[in-house]
């Protein structure tokens, strides 16, 4: 059965706030046992039956086009098992559903074939990552770096902005509440980067760190997500 541990551990503040909802949550599945977010079977998060009909699920790449990045394809559509995981993953504290979510992307960027030094993670906010424990972008970059043995480098962009869901925005409302939200260092001059991120909807988020990316000196910007909505 899928583990349901903890994300990356934090220190100082970070560390007492995460341990204590770990408590929290411990006290919350005494009363209230666990639910497979892909059945529905009571006393786990994601079950061994769920687990296997999502890595059986067909990795149907589709290619996009987007306005700023030099390429952005997806694994799937944001339906079934697919939507499910992802869901688990991002919302209900279901950390281990990075490593075969994580498979899955790693297999779409070997056909796809692109060249790129450095992955990075669509960033969290601060504030948002504190609240969800982990930022499941940067999950699901760790298991391609270590599957396709290139560097993951988070530190390289940051979201200096915390905006509102993106969820229910038309896309000019998606494009205006994410510009100028990122930065990059310059540690990108004359790099081709992959970024990774769960869903894209518009590809507005990416674009937008795209953008940052290529201002502070990068010659390409690809990026791949487990799912298209």
């Amino acid at each position: 059965m899928l583990s349901n541990h903890e994300a990356h551990p934090t220190s100082g503040l970070f560390a007492s706030n995460s341990i204590l909802n770990k408590f929290f949550q411990i006290g919350l599945d005494l009363v209230f046992p666990p639910m497979c977010h892909g059945c529905g079977r009571v006393d786990t998060r994601w079950c061994d039956a769920c687990l296997n009909e999502l890595i059986n699920t067909t990795i149907q790449i589709k290619t996009h086009n987007p306005e700023i990045l030099t390429g952005l394809c997806s694994t799937g559509r944001h339906t079934g098992k697919l939507q499910h995981a992802i869901q688990a993953f991002k919302f209900y504290n279901t950390p281990a559903l990075a490593e075969p979510l994580g498979k899955r992307l790693a297999n779409a960027l070997l056909q796809k074939r692109w060249i790129f030094d450095i992955i990075i993670p669509v960033p969290l906010h601060s504030d948002r990552e504190r609240n969800r424990g982990y930022n499941q972008a940067y999950l699901l970059s760790q298991q391609v770096a270590a599957q396709m043995n290139i560097t993951c480098q988070p530190q390289l962009l940051s979201r200096y902005r915390n905006t509102p869901h993106q969820v229910g925005l038309s896309a000019l409302e998606r494009r205006e509440n994410v510009k100028d939200a990122f930065i990059a260092t310059t540690d990108v001059v004359g790099k081709s980067i992959l970024l990774i991120d769960d869903v894209v909807t518009t590809g507005a988020t990416l674009d937008e760190c795209a953008s940052a990316l290529f201002h502070a000196g990068s010659t390409a910007v690809y990026a791949v997500t487990v799912s298209h909505a």
